[in-house]
């Protein structure tokens, strides 16, 4: 459950409903949060873009990165005391600028994600593009995660899907759904 820019109330709201895994996508909005409601036993799972220099902080309260890109992340990544959980993002794109590993590199970040020791490579995630159908955006992931699968055997799953795509993410095998106002609705005025 994607949580970003409500309130730690509907984070408690939420988990007395039985919800365990909370998604965000801003270290400045999450870390907060997180603190405030550090007495449920809860599962951060950070979901956005994510600068290096914030890395260690991030996963001091997040178990799981879903959008590791880049060497330079896993680096940093690596230099945080603890073990983390991290799934890479593949940029299905042409957009400059937008996260995500070109599908030509992500070997090498698979290869640079299994060395780090402390990092366990659980598949990847993708955001569908607005100008392709979901259906075939997801198709595409598939064909990259059989890639991954020579380098890292055991990253198998797949972070797919929000609000808008979820039905075409699990029917291609999503694991993780990055849901947020299809349940928690539109972001509070004043945010």
């Amino acid at each position: 459950m994607v949580t970003k820019f409500h309130p730690p109330s509907l984070v408690r709201d939420l988990y007395g409903l039985g919800v365990r895994h909370v998604g965000e996508n801003r270290h400045q909005d999450a870390a907060p949060k997180a603190q405030e409601v550090a007495d449920l036993d809860l599962s951060w799972h950070f979901v956005g873009q994510l600068q290096s220099n914030k890395a260690r902080a991030v996963a001091a309260y997040c178990g799981v990165i879903h959008s590791v890109d880049r060497v330079s992340l896993v680096e940093a990544l690596a230099k945080f005391d603890g073990s983390v959980d991290v799934f890479l993002e593949v940029n299905l794109t042409d957009v400059p600028g937008r996260g995500g590993v070109e599908p030509a590199g992500l070997a090498t970040l698979a290869e640079s994600a299994l060395a780090a020791g402390n990092l366990r490579l659980r598949g990847l995630m993708a955001v569908a593009p607005q100008d392709e159908s979901p259906a075939d955006a997801f198709d595409r992931v598939l064909m990259y995660r059989d890639d991954l699968l020579k380098v890292a055997p055991g990253a198998t799953e797949l972070s797919l899907g929000m609000s808008g795509d979820f039905p075409e993410a699990i029917a291609r095998g999503a694991t993780h759904l990055r849901i947020g106002t299809a349940i928690t609705g539109k972001r509070p005025q004043g945010t």
